[in-house]
């Protein structure tokens, strides 16, 4: 299999492209460090693109190294053939090559392997001939043996059938057959496992839906169910089906053998193909779905981690709590510990005063301008009293309810106990809620990406996939961005390309050794940060107390070259990097292509160049849209009816839905079907986490605390609805109706769905 030209295909990409992307993640060069700085190679492919075709490609080389181990495993016992070579060469599964394997691989003793051991193996042969003349208990006489076990004829009989049907179970061209039938018209259904099973699966106790059609987030309620032995899941097809297919592969007439091979048929499906397939389709179900909520995952940890950050504001902390009180942190512009204190917001009225009069003090001592509030236990209350207190003061101050997730975390972990070893605990909790909302960035990478609670079923992933996925999305946010190499922790340095733990943490030590960084250059001389590293990493890393102005923007060192020459093209002096109204005026109207010929350079090198020299230190979340800051706008649920209008931020998006922060404690959901006027096979074609979004209220549940909304105009027209086949519109609406119970049951009392209810 040519790999590289399959790629190509496989991503609708040019083979020059493919070819060259393959050769550089070869030579052990970084996914960001390609995508960034080797753009002319790899046709300007981004980040995520890499990522995929890296796993497709590791995908495709295990699966030539498994054809390669299974061709030398069935050539050492000389059964290899033409035929079966050539459909292993065929293979584009390695499940396809697993099944060819099947009758080779060694098995463990069976009813078919004990038959074989007592010589039954040529009766076998002889019934699968089906001649009319053969009477299979007659020639079943000459088997019998009292030395081999066979005490008579239908023994004999019953071995030879057993070895048929083991041999019938291990067709590879059946076994796909069936597979297909099996996604075609399986039904997957479910059951409660016991009358005490857990009633937050209730939904799931009678549920039955195609294969074909089953939604990842039901099967990994599923799933979990099963697990937690809540649920009896199964896959069937029609009563019928698999007998008749395995049948008709093998049975040729209505002779007496043709009638025993039509019995060891249907006693090979249920007895071994059929629970051998359901597994593999549940699994292949359960890897599909987990890759799903994998990907929604990474979208939503990588919208939430490039969230425009709040700078330039002094931040004021507050991590809400009950008998302990809620933990104050005030932090600077650079988010550096200005003070710290306990308040009690939610007992007596003296207590009240006092935290107002002690937050009142501290947000006029230090010029606090935004306030963050954690939205875990008591937010309810703090928001309610933070509303309160700022509608009280004078001087403009907003605040922002951020998602607390992982918080406790990083505060009881070694790297806070370094960052902050005089401050308790609990403290540490409020200063990163501060910092998360001035850069959720550099704070956020210090958590368990884990932990952020930004997915659904997030703790049911495999850990290895679901590390990697998310690891790569941390490193590809960090490098977009870039860091300031003399202020960053080695938390934040550990994601740049080309450096890890080690490497970071000798960056620390250094300019604690040697003073900030000056140069670039002096990265090299770094323990453990070689020549190799250096060129991976040196792109990523701002030095803004650089002399050369290009150490501060994300042009690549070997770049240099080109950019001083741009300059001089322009007649500007090196001085002048980041007046933007002078470079933009000098490369008006300029052929930039012509440009990129002249400098030998490549074009996409060179307009990142222009950029770069543009806005030195450029940080691409300052080009979207800023955060839904509040300022004592609060309402209660009660507040809310049917049609209000209000704005709100996007919290988390699911499989079915988004749930948004409107500012009423608990976020309401805008289902898969409320998103937009026209068919979308997931919400993230239309929102992202982070999003600042209308929506319109379409219901609230006082009773349970929910809140409905749409984002579907409802002063313009419908979009007119599609006709559909009879039925259609019935199904639709139940699957409909199963999402919105999904949350109300898995997600709300699991966490399966993050479901970003304040607690209060």
């Amino acid at each position: 299999m040519d790999i590289n030209k399959v790629l190509a295909q496989e991503f609708n990409l040019r083979q020059e492209q493919v070819d060259n992307t393959v050769a550089l993640l070869d030579d052990d060069k970084t996914i960001p460090f390609i995508a960034r700085y080797r753009k002319e190679v790899t046709g300007s492919l981004d980040d995520q693109v890499i990522r995929e075709l890296y796993d497709r490609l590791t995908y495709l080389r295990n699966l030539e190294k498994r054809k390669e181990e299974v061709i030398n495993a069935i050539t050492e016992q000389e059964k290899m053939t033409d035929e079966i070579a050539s459909a292993i060469e065929k293979a584009v599964t390695l499940v396809e090559v697993e099944d060819i394997y099947r009758p080779y691989k060694p098995k463990r003793k069976t009813r078919a392997s004990i038959a074989r051991e007592k010589g039954l193996e040529p009766l076998a042969e002889l019934i699968m001939a089906q001649a009319d003349s053969t009477d299979p208990t007659a020639e079943a006489a000459a088997y019998i043996s009292e030395e081999k076990g066979v005490a008579d004829a239908a023994a004999a009989v019953q071995g030879a059938m057993d070895i048929i049907a083991e041999d019938v179970s291990d067709n590879a061209e059946l076994r796909k057959a069936l597979r297909e039938a099996y996604n075609k018209s399986g039904k997957i259904t479910s059951a409660a496992a016991s009358e005490e099973a857990d009633v937050v699966y209730k939904n799931y106790f009678e549920y039955s839906e195609n294969v074909s059609k089953t939604a990842g987030h039901r099967v990994l309620a599923l799933d979990r169910g099963e697990k937690e032995g809540a649920l009896k899941v199964s896959i069937d097809i029609p009563e019928g089906m698999g007998e008749e297919i395995c049948r008709g592969q093998y049975v040729k007439n209505d002779s007496a053998c043709g009638k025993l091979v039509a019995a060891a048929c249907e006693d090979s499906f249920s007895r071994l193909i059929a629970p051998s397939v359901e597994r593999e389709i549940r699994a292949e179900l359960s890897a599909n779905a987990q890759e799903g909520a994998i990907k929604v995952f990474s979208s939503n940890l990588r919208q939430l981690l490039m969230a425009p950050p709040v700078k330039n504001t002094v931040t004021l902390g507050l991590d809400p709590g009950y008998a302990h009180g809620c933990k104050v942190a005030t932090v600077d512009e650079t988010g550096k510990v200005l003070d710290t204190t306990i308040v009690y917001l939610t007992q007596s009225e003296r207590r009240k005063e006092e935290a107002r009069k002690v937050l009142t003090d501290m947000i006029k001592k230090y010029g606090v301008t935004t306030i963050a509030i954690g939205n875990g236990t008591a937010s309810r209350e703090t928001e309610d009293f933070t509303a309160e207190l700022i509608r009280g003061i004078d001087s403009k101050v907003s605040y922002m309810v951020v998602s607390e997730a992982g918080a406790s975390v990083y505060s009881a972990s070694k790297l806070a106990a370094e960052e902050f070893p005089d401050y308790d605990v609990s403290l540490r909790s409020a200063v990163s809620i501060a910092r998360r909302l001035q850069d959720p960035l550099a704070e956020l990478v210090k958590i368990d990406p884990k932990a952020v609670g930004v997915g659904q079923y997030q703790h049911d992933m495999p850990k290895a996939r679901m590390d990697d996925a998310l690891k790569g999305v941390v490193e590809d946010c960090v490098n977009s961005v870039g860091v300031d190499v003399n202020t960053a922790s080695y938390s934040l340095l550990s994601y740049i390309a080309g450096i890890n733990s080690a490497v970071a943490k000798n960056i620390v030590l250094y300019r604690e050794e040697n003073g900030a960084f000056t140069d670039r250059k002096q990265l090299l001389k770094v323990k453990k940060l070689g020549a190799k590293a250096y060129e991976q990493c040196a792109g990523f890393l701002r030095v803004p107390e650089a002399k050369n102005p290009f150490d501060n923007t994300g042009i690549h060192p070997e770049s240099y070259a080109a950019a001083k020459a741009l300059l001089e093209k322009c007649g500007i002096d090196e001085s002048d990097v980041g007046n933007t109204e002078k470079l933009t005026e000098a490369m008006k109207d300029r052929d930039l292509a012509a440009l990129a010929k002249e400098l030998d350079t490549g074009l996409p090198t060179l307009t990142d160049i222009v950029k770069e020299l543009e806005k030195p230190g450029r940080d691409p979340r300052d080009e979207l849209p800023p955060p839904l800051m509040r300022s004592g706008d609060v309402m209660e649920l009660k507040d809310l009816t049917p049609g209000m209008e209000l704005m709100g931020t996007v919290r988390n998006v699911i499989d079915f839905g988004a749930f948004i922060d409107i500012g009423v404690h608990e976020d309401g959901l805008v289902h898969i079907s409320q998103l937009c006027d026209k068919f979308i096979k997931h919400p993230l074609e239309v929102v992202k986490v982070g999003d600042v979004v209308k929506v319109w209220v379409l219901d609230v549940d006082m009773q349970r605390g929910r809140v409905s909304l749409t984002m579907k105009d409802p002063s313009k027209p419908s979009a007119p609805k599609p006709e559909r086949r009879q039925g259609g519109g019935k199904k639709k609406k139940q699957n409909d109706k199963r999402d919105n119970r999904t949350i109300e049951s898995i997600g709300s009392n699991l966490g399966g769905i993050q479901v970003r209810r304040r607690k209060s």
